[in-house]
């Protein structure tokens, strides 16, 4: 087994339509706004930027996000990222209607490989807290999209 080879899935079920889950999503400029754990993202050119992230670990990841795909039709979001971890990521946003209205499930899919040298060396000890890790940035991610997508709504 390759202790440094992450695979992580997330859902995030939210009570808004799916095209504005997509257009904050597909901000990634934006997230540090709503999302805590994201400190930083730099845009580079049009199909890329640089993502500093961190959460309650101390230390931080910096990576380069390259776009590999935008399909608002299909609601998928998808990058390719080298740096401290070395892989993909993709969102996938489709309708998730209720009696209370329209809503949204985004699914969030990662594979990636740590290059990060402090990370690599606890690869085995360290696993299960840095998926927690990872599973506390998630949850915090969903909150905060979840109360910025409230608030625009209530700006209409």
């Amino acid at each position: 087994m390759d202790w440094t080879h992450y695979r992580f899935r997330s859902l995030w079920i939210l009570a808004a339509p799916p095209d504005d889950v997509y257009a904050a999503l597909a901000d990634p400029e934006r997230y540090p706004r709503w999302w805590p754990q994201v400190r930083e993202v730099t845009r580079v050119d049009e199909s890329k930027g640089v993502i500093r992230i961190r959460s309650v670990l101390p230390y931080d990841l910096v990576l380069t996000a390259r776009e590999v795909r935008r399909d608002r039709e299909a609601g998928v979001l998808e990058i390719a990222m080298t740096g401290d971890m070395d892989g993909w990521a993709r969102w996938t946003v489709t309708a998730d209607g209720t009696d209370d209205g329209p809503g949204t499930r985004a699914q969030y899919d990662q594979e990636v490989h740590v290059t990060k040298p402090l990370l690599r060396r606890f690869a085995v000890p360290g696993r299960p807290v840095f998926r927690a890790n990872h599973a506390l940035m998630m949850r915090a991610g969903r909150r905060g999209l979840a109360a910025h997508l409230r608030g625009n709504r209530e700006a209409v």
